[in-house]
């Protein structure tokens, strides 16, 4: 057999870009240490018959290999490995052997790419990243600036300032979009990408105000606290006006402070829009009950304190009719107790929760206007709460945490 023709040099050279169709077909990685586990995963993705060569890995490649995703040969690398190979990655930390696995690829015109070397490789890995089910690959001959480049593009998809609209995938429908506790970056990304596609936006009083200032003039912006059927129709009069839009052919987002499922009576707006054939999408968000006490230097669980957090509305008193929480269950409890929408009850709520066996002196803090530039936490014990946010004049939206973890991350949070 003839000596393989050494390939010629790739400066000034431009890489051809190729998306490798690697499902079923053997493809082999020499190293398992942090490199490969970088690359890893893309690899399994594609459905690759995946071998790892390599005396040693990463618990997290080992992990992959206990999986049962790829194939782990526990060894050296030996000449004759790339049999039948269609991609080889090397990745080991040994010179020579990245210099041999080089060259057996060059005479079994196996494509090679090399962590070390690019230039003695006949295959980059370009830096790629995925959003709604496309791959941006970038290829620089610059790792850094390749990174650079798709972090831009991917993260402009992903937050909507790089529109996509013409090329959408999904029709008329409507997604309830958890909107997060305030802060307009702690929507989640898959929210704020759908946002950025709507055709019609619902939202509640309670989410990201700022959010809807960068929608298109195109889209329509319904107040959902405003629309005029009364107080008491106001959950119908949402339900008719996202199942008539979608019915209209447009992508309705109903935008909602915190997570849609959270009192957040997405559920009912989902049941609606089924009923009504509608298709629909659910985007989690980050609960007020959770980020809004943490943002203000509260756990709802810490270590040898709390095993428990509860979540209470206190839309309704503890003494209404219309109530169906277990006061004395919940007082009787020993860990953290969230209440939302309670401002206006917490006098009676903590006089309930005194009587059913709370103590009085129970750490208890309020956090106004949570994540956002007017937050501010106030302080108080059961015994003392309905006196403190009268004087304090608080207002809705406030998170109301009772418990010992009120105060167990006090003076760190002051440093």
């Amino acid at each position: 057999m003839s000596a393989p023709t050494p390939h010629p040099s790739t400066e000034g050279r431009t890489p051809y870009p190729v998306g490798l169709l690697l499902a079923g077909r053997r493809v082999v990685v020499v190293g398992g240490g942090q490199v490969a586990q970088r690359r890893l995963p893309a690899l399994i993705d594609s459905g690759a018959d995946l071998h790892l060569i390599s005396p040693a890995t990463t618990p997290a490649v080992q992990a992959m290999a206990d999986a049962g995703e790829l194939t782990w040969h526990a060894r050296p690398y030996q000449d004759g490995d790339l049999a039948g190979a269609w991609y080889v990655l090397v990745s080991s930390d040994d010179p020579a052997v990245n210099a041999a696995v080089s060259a057996e690829a060059e005479r079994e015109r196996v494509f090679c790419s090399r962590s070390d070397d690019a230039s003695a490789a006949t295959a980059w890995t370009p830096a790629s990243g995925r959003d709604a089910g496309a791959t941006v690959a970038v290829l620089t001959g610059d790792p850094r600036h390749s990174a650079a480049l798709r972090d831009a593009i991917v993260g402009g998809l992903r937050d909507g300032s790089l529109a996509t609209r013409s090329y959408r995938s999904h029709g008329a429908g409507v997604a309830l979009v958890g909107g997060g506790p305030g802060d307009p970056d702690l929507i989640t990304v898959r929210g704020r990408r759908l946002l950025a596609d709507a055709d019609v936006v619902v939202a509640d009083r309670l989410a990201p105000r700022e959010l809807l200032a960068e929608l298109p003039e195109h889209v329509e912006v319904i107040d959902a606290s405003k629309i005029p059927y009364g107080r008491q129709m106001a959950q119908e009069a949402i339900n008719r006006a996202l199942i008539e839009h979608a019915q209209a052919g447009k992508f309705v987002v109903r935008l909602k402070g915190g997570d849609p499922y959270v009192f957040g009576r997405g559920g009912e707006e989902l049941l609606a829009c089924a009923e009504a054939g509608i298709p629909v999408t659910v985007v989690p968000g980050i609960s007020s009950s959770i980020s809004v006490p943490e943002t203000a230097g509260i756990p709802v669980t810490h270590r040898g304190l709390t095993q428990e957090f509860t979540v209470v509305s206190g839309h309704v008193g503890p003494d209404d009719p219309r109530s169906v929480t277990n006061w004395q269950a919940v007082a009787g409890m020993s860990g953290t107790l969230v209440l939302l929408m309670a401002v206006d009850k917490i006098g009676a709520i903590a006089a309930k929760l005194v009587e059913h066996g709370r103590p009085a002196d129970t750490p208890v803090a309020i956090v106004q206007e949570g994540t956002t530039a007017a937050q501010r936490r106030v302080d108080a014990t059961l015994g003392t709460v309905a006196t403190v946010v009268e004087a304090e004049a608080v207002k809705p939206p406030a998170v109301i945490v009772v418990g010992d973890v009120v105060n167990v991350l006090a003076a760190a949070f002051r440093r």
